[in-house]
């Protein structure tokens, strides 16, 4: 193997057994995937946790997943050792995987999930092809860099073309505690989570006006008191939030919205959004029915309403927002809700599963 002596890793695996109580990953050593021409090994420094990865352990994920796979697909670290045709990094770089292995420039046609189609990031040591490694921003701690590929990508990708004074919606979505493991295991179940306060923090980095929506007055306080200036709905004790989302905005409506919630909340996100406006679809938190999209069709077509499904972004799209947040060295220490030790993996997914977080989760290695 050129440039290292490394040949084995440590890697959670998931158990795939999802009876409620069981350990949901497992530590094993194992062999190193070979490393190719054009293959890049990294030591990974940090790994941070989405509720995707949750809902995959958990067995809720609505896609096949390969069995036993290593979970995650958020990770910060540093390139020790690169195949001889490798032209795009070097030893001492620092790197981190796209989490859809097959979408560079945003125009391909197939598609491939870490941690679903592929094994994840949730090791020691990992090789990819250069290809579909990104450059991490270099004024960033570990901690910080490991939360861009997925969460960070998502939310840029979500607000691609709004401009300074603008009103962005940001759903924080949560199935309510009284939902049983069957309804957990089927609906994706988040607090306030990694990819809407990535997009609250960009958002206003960018100058545009916020509406931030979440069924916890607790956690819609926290927010506010740490970014001032945003408005704020609670959608449990406001059952028509669409109607009081658009009296915020003097009956126009939002320019956008970041939807999670799918058909619980898809209509009435499109009803609170302007004529002509976009709403980016980035989730399916809550409960899906069919039924709730009765009024679907009339609503897009009344209000000439953008429906873009998000799925991450691009690689392109990921070393564009690298270059941005380089350039104004934006800090993202205040995304940091919770930093776990590698070895307690286990219990850094049951707390994203329980929905406790309010930004990300990081395991440290």
């Amino acid at each position: 193997m050129p440039n290292s002596d490394a040949i084995r890793r440590r890697a959670f695996r998931r158990t795939d057994d999802y009876t409620p109580g069981t350990p949901k990953v497992k530590l094993v050593e194992e062999i190193l995937p070979p490393l190719g021409p054009t293959s890049v090994l990294i030591k990974v420094h940090a790994v941070a946790l989405n509720y995707r990865d949750a809902n995959i352990a958990n067995g809720g994920n609505p896609w096949p997943v390969i069995p036993n796979g290593i979970l995650c697909n958020d990770a910060a670290g540093e390139v020790i050792a690169i195949g001889d045709k490798v032209k795009t990094l070097e030893v001492g770089d620092r790197a981190g995987p796209i989490t859809d292995t097959e979408n560079i420039s945003g125009r391909e046609i197939s598609r491939s999930w870490l941690a679903a189609d592929e094994d994840g990031v949730m090791a020691d040591h990992i090789v990819f092809d250069e290809n579909v490694l990104c450059k991490l921003p270099t004024y960033l701690d570990w901690v910080e860099a490991a939360t861009i590929p997925c969460a960070g990508v998502t939310a840029w990708s979500a607000l691609k073309g709004m401009s300074i004074g603008q009103t962005v919606l940001i759903q924080g979505k949560l199935t309510p505690k009284s939902a049983s493991i069957k309804e957990r295991k089927a609906n994706f179940r988040v607090g306030t989570g990694g990819v809407s306060v990535f997009a609250l923090k960009l958002a206003k980095a960018a100058g545009l006006r916020i509406i931030l929506t979440s069924s916890s007055d607790a956690k819609l306080k926290q927010m506010s008191d740490k970014y001032p200036g945003i408005l704020t709905l609670n959608y449990s004790t406001n059952p028509e939030w669409d109607q009081e989302a658009m009296k915020l905005t003097g009956g126009e409506g939002v320019d956008i919205v970041v939807e999670n919630g799918g058909t619980g909340s898809l209509v009435k996100s499109l009803k609170c959004t302007r004529r002509g406006g976009v709403v980016s679809q980035v989730g399916y938190l809550s409960k899906q029915d069919p039924a709730d999209l009765r009024e679907l069709v009339p609503t897009i077509i009344d209000r000439r309403i953008n429906l873009r499904g998000i799925n991450a972004g691009s690689k392109h799209d990921m070393e564009d927002f690298c270059a941005a947040l380089s350039a104004a060295q934006t800090g993202l220490h205040d995304l940091i809700d919770k930093v776990f030790p590698f070895e307690q993996a286990e219990d850094a997914v049951e707390y994203v599963w329980q929905g406790k977080q309010i930004g990300k989760i990081v395991l440290r290695l």
